[in-house]
């Protein structure tokens, strides 16, 4: 019989008291039997010393472990993203590729040539110089008539953020010969003259004259304003050819893009576009450097007789006091 009551009130949820012994709650006892370790340094079931739910076993119960790495494709788009903003921002303030189209910078340049233009200088206000190779925008009707390419949704996207040269922009690459303040003039048989001075050009392609085509000149080159001509100079329609136009044959200094300075492609014509040395000779700047100079020059004339007039004033009321 007191087995049997023993066992009824076993029955119930709360744990038998035995002397000298703590009584242990309902939770520590599920756990022990589950197999789960308590906290730290509290030995489990199995004996052990509770060092697993330590170090390991409570980090994924407890979801405080270490941050999952995203995937590498959840981060794709957005490094596609950034290159292609970076991307855009070199083709808009530092490099743009162009492809040439014609053949009227040959030899310097081949059709098909994709050449790399500095955008950046011009931000900082600097201007064409003689002998660089340009890419302008076209001047005034320069490329009427000329066949313009359609490009699909996929090249119209790539152009747009530099990956690939322009298609759809009218642009025109050629030499500059003359800047503004020069006087430029070239005579049937003979040289292009800058300033009173022969170039001697050895880029003109070969077999052709430097102007026997089309003379020109002398004239002067007007502020804001350059001169303009291809190096195949018989298959060349640049400034000789739009002296009627609204510029004179003029090219604007705000329609030029920038410099070509480097032919990219194809691998075997990589090649940079330096000035040629012809630029470089004596006495060709004395016209431009005399530009900017001039008025300051009449400037100081005019205010010396000021000056001298304002000393004999003072020097003679010191006299008279």
């Amino acid at each position: 019989m007191g087995d049997v009551a023993l066992g009824a009130r076993s029955g119930h949820d709360e744990p038998e008291e035995r002397p000298g012994k703590p009584v242990e709650s309902p939770a520590a006892l599920t756990d022990e039997s589950a197999g789960v370790p308590g906290p730290a340094g509290t030995p489990g079931s199995d004996g052990s010393d509770g060092s697993w739910g330590a170090e390991g076993g409570s980090s994924e119960g407890s979801g405080t472990g270490q941050k999952k790495q995203r995937s590498f494709w959840k981060e794709l788009p957005l490094l596609i993203g950034i290159a292609l903003l970076l991307a855009l921002l070199i083709k808009t303030f530092l490099v743009q590729a162009f492809s040439i189209p014609s053949d009227s910078m040959q030899n310097t340049l081949q059709r098909g040539d994709r050449v790399l233009v500095d955008k950046l200088t011009p931000w900082f206000g600097s201007e064409p110089e003689r002998g660089e190779v340009v890419v302008f925008h076209d001047p005034g009707g320069w490329l009427d008539g000329e066949p313009t390419p359609d490009p699909n949704a996929v090249q119209k996207f790539l152009s747009f953020i530099g990956l690939m040269p322009s298609a759809e922009e009218k642009d025109l690459i050629k030499r500059t010969i003359a800047i503004a303040g020069d006087t430029v003039e070239c005579k049937k048989g003979g040289p292009v003259k800058v300033n009173g001075k022969a170039l001697v050009e050895p880029y003109i392609y070969p077999g052709d004259t430097p102007c026997d085509d089309q003379p020109f000149g002398p004239f002067k080159v007007p502020k804001d304003r350059i001169w303009v001509m291809g190096d195949h100079r018989q298959n060349s329609q640049d400034s000789r050819y739009h002296m009627e136009d609204v510029n004179g044959g003029f090219v604007p200094v705000d329609k030029v893009v920038g410099r070509a300075v480097v032919v990219a492609w194809p691998i075997n014509r990589w090649a940079t576009l330096p000035v040629p040395d012809t630029f470089d000779q004596a006495g060709i700047n004395a016209a431009a450097a005399a530009l900017p100079a001039a008025p300051a020059a009449m400037g100081l004339a005019g205010a010396l007789p000021i000056v001298l007039w304002r000393r004999r004033r003072l020097t003679g009321g010191r006299t008279a006091g």
